[in-house]
């Protein structure tokens, strides 16, 4: 006989219940930065927003809204970039100003919106970049028979 827990989500449930409720909080810091004068004269500030939320997302490992060092790891693996420890560590401290040892969604925001360019921006946008380039297949892939298989 199985035992359940009601009020405990399991698996991909409490996953995609912590994920919304991430989602709400970075939406809500979004909205600080559409009213924050400082950026009132910012082009398109509302999709590169939707587009900064996402990657931050889609690098925090374990959804407590900062990225620290591993999945900043992960992340300059992914976009071809592996570091160092110690250049991950200067990097996590240029976005934080020195001050802390991961990143927080404000921190990333406003290092992608501000006028310094530190190396994870340049990172970052060198990705979208070179993503543009490279076009999305559609359709169904193609049927592929025993002799076409590596």
């Amino acid at each position: 006989m199985a035992v359940t827990f009601p009020s405990r989500l399991q698996g991909g449930k409490a996953y995609g219940q912590r994920r919304a409720q991430q989602e709400g909080r970075l939406e809500e810091i979004n909205k600080e930065f559409l009213c924050d004068p400082k950026f009132s004269d910012e082009e398109d500030l509302e999709e590169k927003l939707a587009v900064f939320k996402e990657k931050y997302m889609e690098f925090d490992l374990n959804n407590q809204d900062e990225i620290d060092l591993m999945s900043v790891k992960r992340m300059m693996e992914k976009l071809g970039a592996p570091k160092t420890h110690l250049e991950l560590k200067k990097m996590i401290s240029e976005v934080t100003g020195g001050v802390g040892e991961t990143i927080s969604y404000q921190d990333f925001v406003s290092v992608m919106l501000g006028k310094r360019s530190a190396v994870l921006k340049l990172v970052m946008l060198f990705e979208g970049k070179a993503n543009e380039n490279i076009p999305k297949p559609s359709g169904p892939p193609p049927e592929r028979d025993i002799a076409s298989l590596p």
